[in-house]
């Protein structure tokens, strides 16, 4: 059972769930071609071998590390609009959470670079009265995720 799940208050109900966007493996895919580029060199008839098979480990053991552990933020963090509140959790041994009152919520930014609005993700930024919420990084389908908080 999902950490949303396990918080809801008898009568709340979730209208939006998200999550971290695919764009957090980029790095993973850019070292995995890098070590598919040591494999193509290294079927390529060199005399001297050692290149090859150090962008090959560089890259396939690099890539491996940064996509588990982008894999196990992904996997790890919780975002939810309710009908209450805004949830947003991280962790799994170690957990961090936020939680605002949707009463409290004074504005939502969003940020999107040009690449995030193409493949539609980018940073959010909830202001409450006295405080905000940490920003957001990487969110999947931003604006909606604000039309969810601002349309109550």
């Amino acid at each position: 059972m999902s950490y949303v799940d396990k918080v809801l208050q008898p009568g709340e109900s979730v209208r939006y769930r998200s999550t971290i966007h695919w764009v957090i493996y980029l790095p993973s895919i850019l070292l995995g071609l890098i070590g598919c580029v040591g494999i193509g060199l290294l079927l390529t008839e060199h005399n001297d071998r050692v290149p090859p098979l150090a962008l090959m480990g560089i890259g396939f053991g690099l890539g491996f590390l940064t996509f588990m552990s982008a894999w196990f933020r992904r996997w790890t963090t919780e975002i939810a609009v309710t009908d209450l509140r805004i949830i947003y959790k991280v962790g799994f041994i170690s957990r961090h959470t936020i939680e605002m009152n949707m009463h409290k919520v004074e504005s939502v930014d969003v940020e999107q670079s040009m690449f995030g609005r193409l493949l539609d993700y980018g940073d959010i930024v909830v202001r409450g009265t006295g405080a905000g919420l940490e920003p957001l990084r990487k969110i999947d389908s931003p604006l909606q995720f604000r039309n969810m908080i601002i349309a109550r």
